[in-house]
C-alpha cells in the first residue's frame, strides 16, 4: 500500500482533536495507507492557548507517525513566514508515494517545490482553510501576504499539484482570486463527521442516555448549538431571546463551548431567565457527538464553524446563518439559512418546525440521508486523493 505524508505546517495540529487533518490521516490509515503527519511544534492546550510539543517523533492515538518541527527564528518576526528547521531533510526520508498539504501559506513550500521536482511520480494536493472571512482582512495581509507572498508559493508549485482543494466553497473562491489557481484546477472537499462517532453513538444509544442525564423526555424537542461563542458569533444571544418569547415548555436548548468576555455578562444573564437554556461549558470534541445525536435541530445564527459539518455529517436538520460560500451544508433540505440577526427572525423558524411536521420531517429526511454520505470523514478522505489530474 502506498505512503501518505500529511504536511500540516500553516497552523496546530492537536493530537485527539476531531478537525480535518486529524480526521483525514485517521481515515487514510484505516484504509490502509501508510501515513505521517509532519507539522509544528504547536498545539493548542485545555486553556484554549498555544502550547508547545517538544517531542520529535511519536505515533498519535490512530497510529498515525506524527513528526514535530521547531520552528525557525521562533522569537522574531521572521517566524510568521513559516519556515522550519529540518523540514526538507524530514520529507525527503519519508519517501512518500502522496502528499497532501494543508494550506499553501508557508515559505517551506518552496522546499516542497523542489521535491516534487525531483520525484514527478509523486501525487501531490493542497487544501485550503483561507476565505474572506479569516484572512486577508487588512491591506497588509491581502496585498503583500495572499495576493504576494503566498500567491508566488502556490503558482511555484501549481504545476506539480493534481488538485487545489477548498474546503468551503468560498475557500476555493479565494483559491481562485487570491492566489490565481485556474478554475479547473479546484474542488471543493468538505469537511465532515466522524463515522466510527456516528456509529458508535448510535450503538450506544446516546439520545435516551443524554436526554435522561438533562431530564428530558422523549417529546422534548431539543436544540442545540455550539462551538467558541465570540463577539463574532454573538448571534448566539438571538437564539437565547428567541426561546425566551416562544412560550412552550416542550422546547429545550443546549449551549456549549466557550463564552468571551465581552458577552459573557449578557449570556450568563439569559441562562439565568430561562430554564429551558442549559449551558454545558466547554466539552471536548468527542462529546459533542452525544449531545448533537440528543437533539431535534442545530441553530448556528453566526460565523461558519465545522461543527456545521459535523451536524450535517450526524444526520442533524439546521438552521445557518447565510454566509455567500458557505452553503455547501444544505444538502437538498436539511438546512434553513438566517438572512438577518434578529431574535424575531429564529423565532419564526422554531415556530415552524417545534412540533416535528411535515416541514421539519422533510429537513430530518434529507439530513439522514444525503446529510450522512455527504459529510462522512471516510468518504471524504477517499475523496481527497481521488483526483488524479495529469501534471504539468
Amino acid at each position: 500500500m502506498s505512503k501518505i505524508v500529511h504536511i500540516c505546517m500553516c497552523g496546530p495540529v492537536t493530537d485527539g482533536w476531531s478537525y480535518q487533518e486529524n480526521m483525514l490521516t485517521k481515515y487514510h490509515k484505516k484504509a490502509g495507507y501508510e501515513v505521517t503527519v509532519i507539522t509544528s511544534q504547536w498545539v493548542w492546550g485545555n486553556d484554549g492557548k498555544l502550547e508547545k510539543d517538544k517531542r520529535e517523533q511519536y505515533n498519535n492515538e490512530h497510529g498515525v507517525a506524527v513528526i514535530r518541527l521547531p520552528i525557525r527564528k521562533d522569537k522574531t518576526v521572521e517566524a510568521k513566514f513559516k519556515r522550519y528547521q529540518g523540514f526538507a531533510e524530514k520529507l525527503a526520508a519519508e519517501k512518500p508515494d502522496i502528499l497532501f498539504i494543508h494550506g499553501c501559506q508557508f515559505l517551506d513550500i518552496w522546499k516542497i517545490r523542489s521535491y516534487l521536482n525531483k520525484h514527478p511520480k509523486v501525487r501531490a494536493y493542497i487544501d485550503n482553510h483561507a476565505d474572506f472571512s479569516n484572512s486577508g482582512t487588512n491591506v497588509v495581509s491581502r496585498i503583500v501576504l495572499h495576493k504576494g507572498i503566498w500567491r508566488l508559493g502556490a503558482k511555484a508549485i501549481q504545476g506539480y499539484i493534481c488538485k487545489f482543494y477548498g474546503v468551503l466553497p468560498s475557500r476555493v473562491d479565494f483559491l481562485i482570486q487570491m492566489y490565481g489557481i485556474p478554475k479547473e484546477k479546484t474542488q471543493l472537499l468538505v469537511m465532515g463527521a466522524d463515522d466510527e462517532k456516528v456509529h458508535e453513538i448510535q450503538q450506544n444509544n446516546s439520545r435516551e442516555k443524554v436526554r435522561k442525564k438533562l431530564g428530558f423526555d422523549t417529546e422534548k424537542f431539543v436544540i442545540i448549538t455550539g462551538g467558541k461563542i465570540d463577539y463574532a458569533k454573538r448571534q448566539t444571544l438571538f437564539l437565547m431571546q428567541a426561546l425566551r418569547e416562544i412560550k412552550d415548555s416542550n422546547l429545550q436548548l443546549i449551549i456549549f463551548g466557550s463564552v468571551e468576555e465581552d458577552i459573557k455578562e449578557e449570556f450568563d444573564k439569559l441562562c439565568r431567565q430561562d430554564k429551558r437554556i442549559h449551558y454545558l461549558g466547554w466539552i471536548q470534541a468527542e462529546d459533542s457527538y452525544e449531545y448533537f445525536a440528543a437533539s431535534d435541530l442545530a441553530v448556528f445564527p453566526g460565523r461558519h464553524s465545522v461543527m456545521w459539518e459535523q451536524a450535517a455529517g450526524q444526520g442533524i436538520p439546521m438552521i445557518c446563518k447565510y454566509w455567500d460560500g458557505t452553503t455547501h451544508v444544505d444538502v437538498g433540505g436539511n438546512a434553513k439559512f438566517l438572512y438577518q440577526d434578529s431574535a424575531e427572525e429564529i423565532k419564526e423558524l422554531l415556530e415552524k418546525l417545534k412540533n416535528r411536521g411535515e416541514e421539519y420531517q422533510k429537513m430530518l429526511s434529507c439530513a439522514n440521508g444525503n446529510g450522512k454520505e455527504i459529510f462522512s470523514y471516510r468518504r471524504i478522505a477517499e475523496r481527497a486523493i481521488a483526483a488524479e489530474e495529469e501534471q504539468a
